[in-house]
């Protein structure tokens, strides 16, 4: 009888062992699947809200709200015209750094808007775009705050040259037809 209550003993400690040790290769392979999804921007996430579990209900919360929306690809006349705004923002930027940055800026928002993103907040659009988009957010969010700075005369002319090719990634993959974006996830 003793041996019988130390083998389910074993058994028990072995279950609960492997149990504790499914759990962490189950949290493992989670973490690893939105880090593989969305990289820096899942670390920047966890960053900022402390911990993976709370990072992984925003990624699942920002897929949600997403999905919802309805983004559109864009016609053909407003890629053609988004296209010649962009050259004429890069002709600026010779002469006025600091303008065609802001230019920048606002297009990549008026594209966004065009295509259905929601463009209340920059959080909300880089939230928005990460899940479109998770390797261009990091440049996105890079951008923005060089932004920032020009808004303070504080970016030099390489900052704002950076800002612009930051910005000039997005505007690219904004522009790109619907079954594009889609391939690329």
């Amino acid at each position: 009888m003793n041996s019988t209550i130390y083998i389910i003993g074993v058994i028990l400690l072995l279950a609960i062992i492997g149990g504790i040790v499914g759990l962490i290769f189950a949290v493992r392979n989670r973490s690893k699947k939105y880090n593989d999804k969305y990289g820096a921007e899942y670390q920047n996430t966890i960053k900022t809200l402390g911990n993976e579990k709370k990072a992984q209900n925003e990624m699942d919360e920002r897929e949600k709200h997403v999905g919802g929306l309805e983004i559109r690809p864009l016609t053909e006349e407003e890629h053609t015209l988004y296209l010649a705004n962009w050259a004429a923002i890069q002709a600026k930027f010779v002469d006025n750094p600091s303008q065609a940055t802001v230019e920048a800026d606002h297009l990549i928002m008026e594209v966004m808007q065009t295509r259905n993103y929601p463009i209340s907040s920059f959080e909300q659009r880089a939230a928005d775009i990460s899940i479109n988009y998770p390797k261009l957010v990091t440049n996105y969010r890079a951008a923005r705050e060089i932004a920032k700075k020009n808004d303070r005369r504080e970016a030099s002319t390489e900052d704002l040259r950076k800002a612009l090719v930051y910005y000039r990634s997005l505007f690219d993959e904004l522009l790109e037809p619907e079954y594009a974006m889609v391939d690329k996830q």
